[in-house]
């Protein structure tokens, strides 16, 4: 049977992140403060270049700000050096990239069990149970002993969201998740995401698709480096 770890409060404090670039420093976010409410599903818009996929991997524990303090659930995220950062990231968020990032000489439940093994969350045969159960709820479980290589597109974000909720993680966040799909794939994979949210999970995903907006709580949108609007689905 499957837990469902409640999604987590997010708040950020003067959220700040800059790049060196040879004799130059650019600066990529401007003084952030936001806060996101528990259980809900946000999108983040914006051009390219505006600051949303930055936002999201500071958020994430990918990155790290330049000043500034990121608060995820009770963990300051900012604060945890890189060992414990790793651990944290593998048991509290999933990942769902927008080019899948599966290992293509493992099969789909092998991928689906690799953050398990990872941060030593769940035995063998627990692990392979639980797999197989997320393989069932994103409808491939046909599919769990064939490679990466040998299912379509969607098939494969199908997997690929199975494997960020492998331990359950409180945050899941989604980079441009439709970003090669088809538009009825890429309608399924974000009616995934939103059954997350709906289960209790907050959901953060970067996108450029204005049809998602009608299954989200909030939009929100940057423009360079900074929050410039807030709109809750009622108003999207």
């Amino acid at each position: 049977m499957l837990t469902n770890r409640l999604g987590v409060h997010i708040q950020l404090r003067h959220v700040a992140k800059a790049f060196d670039s040879g004799a130059s420093r650019v600066t990529v976010l401007h003084d952030i403060d936001l806060e996101i409410r528990a259980g809900s599903f946000v999108t983040l818009v914006g051009k390219s270049g505006s600051g949303k996929s930055t936002l999201l991997n500071l958020i994430a524990g990918i990155d790290r700000p330049t000043s500034g303090q990121i608060r995820v659930g009770e963990t300051h995220v900012q604060t945890l050096p890189e060992s414990r950062l790793a651990i944290w990231r593998g048991r509290h968020v999933g990942f769902v990239f927008q080019f899948f990032q599966l290992l293509p000489t493992l099969t789909v439940l092998e991928n689906v069990m690799l953050p398990m093994d990872f941060a030593r969350t769940y035995s063998g045969a627990e692990a392979r149970r639980r797999a197989l159960t997320l393989l069932e709820r994103v409808q491939i479980a046909d599919q769990a002993h064939k490679l990466p290589a040998a299912l379509s597109g969607g098939q494969q974000q199908r997997a690929a969201i199975a494997r960020a909720l492998a331990n359950d993680p409180p945050l899941v966040v989604a980079d441009e998740p439709t970003g090669n799909l088809d538009s009825h794939s890429a309608e399924g994979v974000i009616d995934l995401l939103a059954a997350q949210a709906r289960a209790g999970k907050t959901v953060l995903l970067v996108t450029h698709e204005r049809e998602v907006h009608r299954e989200v709580d909030e939009v929100i949108t940057m423009s360079d480096g900074r929050v410039v609007s807030r709109a809750a689905r009622s108003a999207a």
